[in-house]
């Protein structure tokens, strides 16, 4: 594609470490200052991103449009972009079930896009490698070129065999590789979360410490950066524990584990 000029919605801590690796790259990376916080608008600066006047003039701009926000707003943009008119390549590398994927998919494509499904793995700061974008989709490749040299590390997806019933085109591939990952990474901070609460309500809190002391070498430590990043960033995990329950719902397996856990996250244990 070369230089392209690519709509990010939103520039979060997560939008804005990617679109400053496509800045980086050459590309023009476009966003939306009108109605977003002064947070946002300083990681767009120090991103190198360029605003524009609204929904419509990104659009119209934009050979990529890129979505990465709170699972809950994926379809919601996924709307507004579609009822915009845009008929590029649309990325949705946002924390949702495969069904979820395939829906926005529905959505983009009835608008004229071409969808690509997508998925991030890692954390900013942007260092070499740290941050995974799986990608999935007859355009997924495409893609993947516009990150290339970057600091994002890109995978292409394909399902085995065992997902062979699966919709054709490899939509919901990518977001499958995030939902199963984070089940655990997310899903047993959750539960480490839960563990301790369990014991402060039963009195025996310093027992079970003295414990995983003795035998679970750095869980305390664990539960430490669990209990900040639920406190700061919980409420964004809310919903993708829903998506994930959905996931494991929809293949045969236990929803359970991650209603339970979207409970954890609305209002953490942490104290």
């Amino acid at each position: 594609m070369g230089e392209a000029t690519i709509g990010l919605l939103h520039p979060g801590e997560m939008g804005a470490a990617v679109g400053q690796c496509l800045v980086a790259a050459g590309h023009r990376v476009l966003w939306l200052p009108a109605g977003r916080s002064e947070a946002t608008a300083a990681r767009a600066r120090a991103a190198g991103l360029t605003g524009a006047g609204d929904l419509a003039d990104l659009v119209r701009q934009a050979d990529v449009v890129l979505s990465v926000c709170p699972p809950l707003a994926a379809l919601d943009i996924a709307r507004q972009v579609a009822g915009s008119g845009f008929g590029g390549l649309y990325l949705d590398a946002n924390a949702i079930a495969p069904a979820t994927a395939r829906e926005v998919a529905g959505i983009v494509e009835g608008g004229g896009a071409t969808f690509v499904d997508g998925g991030i793995i890692g954390t900013p700061p942007v260092e070499p490698g740290f941050i995974r974008l799986f990608l999935s989709g007859a355009k997924a490749q495409e893609i993947g070129a516009l990150f290339d040299g970057t600091d994002v590390a890109t995978r292409l997806v394909e399902r085995g065999a065992a997902g062979a019933g699966r919709p054709a085109g490899e939509v919901g591939a990518a977001s499958a590789v995030k939902v199963a990952y984070a089940s655990w990474t997310k899903g047993s901070a959750a539960l480490l979360l839960a563990a301790r609460a369990l014991a402060r309500a039963e009195g025996v809190e310093d027992a079970l410490l003295a414990e995983w002391e003795q035998s679970q070498a750095g869980l305390i430590q664990r539960w430490d950066r669990a209990a900040t990043s639920a406190t700061a960033k919980g409420w964004r995990w809310v919903a993708e524990m829903e998506e994930i329950a959905a996931s494991m719902a929809a293949d045969g397996l236990p929803a359970g584990f991650h209603q339970a856990a979207a409970q954890i996250y609305r209002d953490p244990p942490t104290g």
